[in-house]
């Protein structure tokens, strides 16, 4: 079954089609089986490698991990920000969830329980009666529901869906309601809950900080805004506490990262759970970069927010944005870019990636068939301007336990061995694919630049071709047979001179607009026939 006609099913059997589809599943080629198959180093995220410095420049200033709340309740916010949080909570997300309703088991129900082909009694009914008790009561997970209804009914799994799908559309079309709950938008509305358990458990100075998402609801996403951010913030709780606390903090934690100069500056934006006059923005000289950078802000909290959670010590809070950070260290400009590239950034392959995806098809598998393509490659390349019909022994003797001779071979009168094509070099340049002979004809500019910036194959012609009646000869004498004759005439598509080009690097050169040009007359011939 293809996978269209799997999701054609899945509209009107949802349950029956995800059986089906296990008959999708493939057996992997031998390559690809384990122990064979096995995995290699893979490669970080640079908005983690960023948040893993972050973390680390924090443990090494003193400062302890937490894990703030992520889910904060909307009285909260009007705790910490005062007559501003209508305008904060505009930015949160809202959780909402499908209500449970009461399901009931009327006589109809019943009867297209039965027409389901279910046989039902009292017991049964009085279990399916429990079943949706208990899931209205929350005493059941929803994950569960499909499960519980077929036990019930004491049948399959996917009876018991096709009962809640047919009998029960209730549940299908429960709509989400939302509560008083929202997303953590700032770090600060974690830090104001956490600190209102532990500021009176620990010796002070009390120092703290947290790496987590963070989520504000964006009129919309550009290149300077997302939908959820991580913020990386710390704490310094203590008696009495100074602004030169922050500046000597993002100091610190700034220099970890290569800068050298800091500027602070007062933040325009003066939130209602800092003291006035107190918050900070950080701008710190990267010698690199040569730049200024705005990379943090800092203040202390307001005594106002801290009495409300009991808390009478003074609260010094420092916030960095780790996609910030992240792309001031690595040049980014798109924040878009840098978090998800595999949506937003345009796909790129290098010459060099390109290179690591084209491949000799067929290549000798024996000592002796490589023996054997060296030595073809050598009569090529010693007799390719021989005039034609001319023909050259290649080898006599002993291959593989058997006796065999190799003829190259042209019988068309007025030639050559070979074609004028036979000794093309392919190169890669700028996504492109192309075959050029070994003078370069360096007048083509296209070509001249190929040859000077592409990255050469090291694969001409000749050697691929000899690979490939070198794995042929293998063939014939491994399969008895008596002769074979491997000839190659106009070399059009990468197959013509046994390359292969993984799927992915062709899919990026066809989708680019890119060209693969390896056209050009070959025309070689290699016999070979068992001696008996």
């Amino acid at each position: 079954m293809n996978k269209k006609k799997i999701i054609k099913l899945s509209k009107k059997d949802f349950e029956k089609a995800w059986v089906e589809s296990g008959k999708l599943l493939k057996k992997p080629h031998h390559d690809q089986q384990y122990p064979r198959l096995r995995l290699s180093t893979g490669k970080s995220h640079l908005l983690y490698d960023t948040i893993g410095e972050i973390r680390q420049a924090y443990l090494r200033l003193g400062f302890s991990e937490m894990i703030n709340p992520v889910f904060i309740e909307e009285d909260h916010i009007y705790q910490q920000f005062g007559p501003e949080a209508p305008a904060v909570l505009d930015r949160c997300f809202y959780l909402a969830g499908l209500p449970r309703p009461d399901i009931g088991l009327g006589i109809d129900k019943i009867e297209k329980i039965e027409n389901l082909g279910v046989e039902v009694n009292e017991d049964r009914l009085k279990d399916l009666q429990k079943v949706f008790r208990g899931y209205k009561k929350g005493e059941l997970c929803g994950d569960d529901l499909v499960h519980d209804v077929s036990a019930s009914l004491d049948a399959e799994d996917h009876i018991g869906l096709r009962v809640l799908e047919h009998v029960f559309p209730e549940i299908q079309q429960l709509k989400p309601v939302a509560g008083r709950t929202t997303l953590r938008s700032h770090m600060t509305s974690g830090w104001f809950i956490s600190l209102q358990n532990i500021h009176n458990q620990s010796k002070l100075p009390l120092k703290l900080f947290s790496i987590d998402r963070c989520f504000r609801r964006e009129q919309k996403e550009d290149s300077s805004h997302l939908m959820t951010y991580h913020s990386a913030s710390c704490v310094v709780v203590d008696d009495e506490i100074s602004l030169d606390m922050g500046k000597a903090v993002s100091e610190s934690l700034l220099e970890y990262f290569g800068f050298k100069k800091f500027k602070y500056l007062p933040d325009e934006k003066k939130s209602k759970y800092y003291i006035p006059g107190t918050q900070t923005e950080v701008y710190g000289y990267h010698p690199l970069l040569k730049e200024w950078v705005e990379i943090a802000t800092f203040g202390l909290y307001s005594p106002l927010a801290l009495a409300r959670y009991g808390i009478e010590e003074e609260v010094m809070n420092l916030g960095v944005g780790a996609e910030r950070m992240a792309m001031v260290l690595h040049q980014e400009k798109d924040i878009r870019e840098m978090v998800y590239p595999q949506l937003y950034r345009k796909w790129e392959l290098s010459d060099r990636d390109l290179a690591t995806m084209l491949f000799i098809n067929y290549y000798p598998a024996t000592q002796d068939g490589k023996n054997l393509m060296n030595l073809i490659l050598e009569a090529w390349d010693q007799n390719a301007s021989a005039t034609s019909p001319c023909e050259f022994r290649v080898f006599s003797g002993e291959f593989l336990g058997k006796n065999i001779q190799v003829i190259a071979r042209e019988e068309e009168e007025n030639t050559r061995l070979l074609g004028p094509a036979a000794r093309n070099q392919v190169y890669i340049y700028q996504g492109n694919i192309v075959g050029i002979p070994p003078e370069g004809q360096l007048d083509n500019p296209f070509i001249k630049k190929a040859v000077e910036k592409g990255i050469s194959t090291r694969i001409s012609y000749m050697e691929s071709l000899a690979a490939q009646a070198a794995y042929h000869i293998e063939e014939m004498v491994v399969g008895n047979r008596e002769e074979i004759k491997v000839k190659s005439t106009i070399a059009r598509s990468l197959s013509d001179i046994n390359l292969l080009l993984d799927e992915v690097a062709l899919n990026y050169i066809t989708g680019n607009n890119k060209q693969i040009d390896i056209r050009g007359p070959i025309f070689s011939t290699i016999e070979a026939h068992l001696e008996r």
